[in-house]
């Protein structure tokens, strides 16, 4: 029978190893059919570490076993942890890929594991190719266990405004390795009366259901368009789940042509790629109960990467997931960086059918969000700013929103 949800892959791993697995954490989870298990990303205050290790072991696809010098030689939990999972893999059938070893750098596997064959993670000039063979051993056991992706759940012959009702529970779709939350029509608060570029707050209706992208765009897909489109952008190793920076409008906007030209046809009748309007960004961004920021009323520095947050510069897309996300599930609408729109700066109050989205040279385009470099003030749902079409920074990237075409 086939189930439509994500292949869990259990990380196993030493604290030791820590940064080279989050990193491998962040590369499974962007391709958007895996969901991985990192103990540090998934367990909760309060909730028993050996339990809750135990189901998420039980409960998994695929396990990758994480080995380095550091995993084989100590004693302890991480032994208990590789013993549970060898007992769970001799349910499994035989040609089952359950058990997958990865070694992160030259070490001697444990003699129990010397039935499966291993890949190397190592040495960084050959990550690649290690991570796609990985990948496709992933594939292999989705595909034996009918797993289907969620970008298959979309009706083509929907109509617009129509997005497919949500009867599975499933609130995310996937295309070119990013994921999507659904923004249902209706009306929403819009702006503020205490930010003078914002004001006044106003009702605004969007009359259409939409999808956001629940991250920014990553250097890693940034990457596949680059290549495909035969220009020289490349992504530094370790940087792959970074939000792109640097991009002026007229790049998001190439980069949208390329996805529509790839993906369009597996959308609903009438929907696009596109840049955000600024309404569709902020509702995404605060629900319609008027929050002041993407997870409530109070700052908090915890959950988000803004000048109070101290990292200094930015962070992984996802990062201060699921605390610091938006009422439908979207990441980093506050801070990190600032986020280009297609709607052309106006005074409040306005219609986005009046002309929002037809801009001259000239005009200013709306930014939202804020930055690692700005003030939490500046990182508020409401808060606007705006840039020339062709400025480009080092703290300005985008998402994109599946909506009707314009």
């Amino acid at each position: 029978m086939t189930e439509t949800r994500k292949l869990r892959v259990f990380l196993c791993h030493s604290s030791q190893d820590k940064p080279i697995v989050r990193e491998l954490y962040q590369r499974l989870n962007a391709e958007g059919w895996i969901d991985p298990w990192l103990d540090e990303e998934k367990l909760l205050p309060g909730q028993n570490w050996d339990m809750e290790i135990e189901k998420a072991v039980e409960t998994a696809d695929a396990v990758i076993l994480c080995l380095s010098n550091k995993s084989v030689t100590k004693e302890g939990y991480v032994q208990r942890e590789l013993k549970f999972v060898l007992d769970i893999a001799l349910e499994k059938p035989e040609e089952a890929i359950f058990i997958i070893p990865l070694r992160l750098e030259d070490c001697n596997p444990p003699r129990r594991l010397r039935l499966w064959q291993y890949a190397d993670y190592f040495p960084a000039s050959g990550r690649e190719v290690a991570y796609k063979r990985l990948l496709a051993s992933l594939k292999l056991r989705q595909d034996s266990l009918d797993i289907q992706i969620y970008g298959n759940i979309l009706n083509k012959n929907a109509s617009v405004g129509e997005l497919p009702d949500n009867k599975l529970g499933v609130k995310t779709i996937y295309f070119g390795k990013m994921e999507y939350v659904q923004v249902p029509a209706g009306k929403f608060l819009m702006g503020s009366d205490d930010i003078e570029i914002a004001s006044p707050q106003f009702e605004m209706d969007i009359p259409y259901d939409f999808w956001i992208g629940k991250t920014l765009v990553t250097n890693e897909q940034y990457e596949s368009f680059a290549i495909d489109d035969g220009f020289s952008f490349r992504t530094k190793n370790g940087m792959e789940s970074l939000p792109v920076v640097d991009v002026r409008w007229q790049d998001a906007q190439d980069f949208v042509r390329w996805l529509n030209k790839i993906y369009q046809a597996d959308l609903p009748l009438g929907y696009v790629f596109d840049l955000p309007l600024e309404s569709e960004w902020e509702k995404a961004s605060r629900g319609t109960d008027g929050r002041i920021y993407p997870w409530g009323d109070e700052f908090d520095r915890e959950k988000c990467n803004v000048h109070e947050s101290g990292k200094g510069n930015i962070t992984p897309v996802g990062m201060y997931a699921p605390y610091g996300d938006s009422p439908y599930g979207a990441s980093d609408m506050a801070g990190d960086v600032w986020e280009w729109t297609r709607s052309v700066y106006r005074i409040y109050p306005y219609a986005e059918s009046n002309g929002q989205t037809k801009h001259n040279v000239t005009d200013l385009l709306v930014l939202k969000g804020g930055s690692f470099f700005n003030l939490a003030k500046n990182a508020r749902c409401a808060f606007r700013n705006r840039a020339r079409a062709e400025n480009s920074s080092d703290n300005l990237g985008f998402r994109l929103v599946i909506s009707p075409k314009k």
